[in-house]
């Protein structure tokens, strides 16, 4: 990021000494403005607010993390994707559209000389070894760094203008597939905001690959349900809690909590992937070992860990604990999200279950829907990449 900003006349500096809010008041203590963008993760809201409050000159927060403002698409907390796609639907045009290209009117090298010299000195933050910066971080060093992904914007576009090549054509009818290559892979960078929705919602719509339908189901996905997840993110003040779950999904899994598993798995065996399910377990190695899982595989692997945990609670727990400690795009909106709907959120009642109750469940049969021993063999290529 530093020498894509160089380039356009703008400095930057990189701290890691003190919290985010003191070292942003650092400097702010000498600026005209500052410019933050939008989050809507209660710790990161939190880190916004006290800055803002605290702030001696003017904060202004730009959204671009969705396509829609959340509160403008809603003031509520949405139901279902049903209930809140017409109101995406009406206002999202008006948002995907480019952004006017400026210039810096007063490039970085034409600072006062004490400022520029401000910035050399408050650069603590090494870039150029970043495994050498990670493992100076109390952090979870357990998790290894993967290949399979290269970060930044540069490879964000480059790898969705691969994507909206081939791949993309019939991206509707085989987007559940996981063997079938027809996934973006962007959740990585739109969770670290490397990529913003409307940028890619530009190329998809222009696009010279994918049917209308194509188009519009990728859409879908990228905006409404993305969207969606955020919307219960924002309205939902305990989302990373067993107890954001409406009522019914949670009485109808308490009812049957005592119900006899048809197999039972700690914590660390899911983790290992030692279940007695090949499928299963192929899910959890790519996504130990790369960072990312289908999203069809996703639902299955946290269906499961319902169904073989020793109680609903014990589940939410073991899948949410998993999910932001393994998925690259975890720890954020549709993570949180995500795994509420395993367990009911943004769904309705089904026929009762052994476990699940009412709440939806995932057998065989959802497996059928595509060729699992072919996904099989695929992670075990991506596996051997990994380590190789």
């Amino acid at each position: 990021i530093g020498p894509a900003l160089e380039t356009r006349g703008i400095a930057f500096v990189a701290r890691r000494e003190g919290g985010p809010v003191e070292t942003a008041l650092r400097w702010a203590a000498e600026a005209a403005l500052v410019v933050c963008d939008r989050n809507y993760l209660s710790p990161i809201r939190r880190f916004f607010a006290d800055f803002a409050r605290r702030s001696p000159c003017r904060v202004v927060q730009v959204e671009g993390d969705v396509v829609v403002p959340v509160q403008l698409a809603s003031g509520k907390h949405e139901y279902a994707a049903r209930t809140i796609r017409p109101k995406i639907n009406r206002l999202m045009d008006a948002y995907i559209v480019p952004l006017d290209k400026r210039t810096v009117r007063h490039k970085a090298g034409e600072l006062p000389a004490k400022v520029r010299e401000r910035v050399t000195r408050d650069s603590t933050l090494a870039l150029d070894d970043i495994g050498k910066l990670v493992a100076g971080m109390k952090c979870d060093q357990g998790v290894k760094p993967v290949k399979r992904f290269i970060g930044g914007n540069g490879e964000a576009e480059k790898r969705l203008q691969h994507f909206l090549g081939r791949p993309f054509d019939d991206y509707a009818a085989v987007r559940g597939r996981p063997e079938a290559g027809a996934a973006s892979h962007m959740s990585p960078y739109l969770h670290f905001g490397q990529i913003s929705p409307v940028a890619m919602a530009l190329m998809v719509r222009e696009s010279r690959h994918g049917s209308d339908e194509d188009k519009t189901s990728f859409l879908e996905e990228m905006i409404v349900r993305r969207e969606l997840a955020i919307n219960h993110v924002f309205y939902t003040e305990n989302y990373d809690k067993y107890e954001c779950l409406p009522e019914w999904p949670r009485k109808a899994l308490a009812d049957h909590a005592k119900d006899k598993r048809p197999h039972s798995y700690t914590h660390e065996q899911f983790e290992r992937g030692e279940t007695h399910d090949e499928y299963w377990n192929a899910g959890m190695s790519e996504m130990r070992e790369t960072g990312y899982m289908h999203n069809h595989m996703r639902m299955y692997w946290g269906k499961k860990i319902v169904e073989w945990s020793r109680s609903p609670e014990e589940a939410w727990d073991t899948a949410l604990g998993l999910n932001n400690r393994y998925f690259l795009d975890g720890r954020d909106s549709n993570s949180f999200t995500n795994v509420a709907w395993l367990f009911g959120l943004h769904d309705r009642p089904w026929g009762r279950r052994p476990v699940y109750g009412t709440v939806r469940s995932m057998g065989p049969a959802s497996l059928k829907k595509f060729d699992a021993d072919a996904y099989v063999k695929e992670v075990e290529r991506l596996c051997v990449a990994e380590r190789g």
